[in-house]
């Protein structure tokens, strides 16, 4: 019998960035693909609006945030091997962070999932879970969108992956 999980395409996307809830949709992605197979594919985006301001120092700015970008990247690829033998791809990209989301789900069809954790913050659950969850229509994604409450804890999220 075929071994499933080894041929099972389906890739989850996870965000990285330096925010706490980072985590929980890592660790989230990580449990569900060791539980189903597939791939966590991490990205990061540099918001290059932030390069604009600085006119002379925009390559040493747009170096930094790559090496944290990769910094991130590396911390989070620690945490998933952590957990298990698991498939990753990582991507950086430069941009707007939505703009390069959904760029990369319409270049990569594998991707099946995008899993957000929602902010503990009282200021509300995060730019990117609001862009994506108030979607509906033509603008919704064409992909699942799975929100993790940034409040749960490791043991909460492996009870249900």
């Amino acid at each position: 019998m075929p071994d499933v999980h080894s041929e099972y395409k389906r890739k989850f996307l996870v965000v990285i960035d330096d925010t706490p809830e980072c985590d929980r949709a890592v660790t989230f992605a990580a449990h569900r693909v060791k539980r189903t197979g597939g791939t966590v594919l991490l990205l990061s985006v540099i918001d290059s609006a932030d390069f604009q301001q600085f006119l002379g120092v925009e390559e040493v700015m747009r170096a930094e945030a790559r090496e944290e970008a990769e910094r991130l990247l590396d911390r989070r690829i620690a945490r998933i091997a952590a957990i298990g033998e698991i498939r990753t791809e990582t991507v950086i990209r430069e941009g707007r962070p939505i703009e390069q989301i959904e760029k990369l789900i319409a270049e990569d069809p594998a991707i099946g999932i995008l899993v957000l954790a929602a902010s503990t913050s009282p200021e509300g659950p995060g730019p990117l879970v609001t862009a994506f969850a108030s979607r509906s229509g033509g603008g919704a994604l064409p992909i699942l969108v799975t929100i993790v409450p940034g409040s749960m804890t490791d043991q909460q999220i492996v009870d249900v992956t």
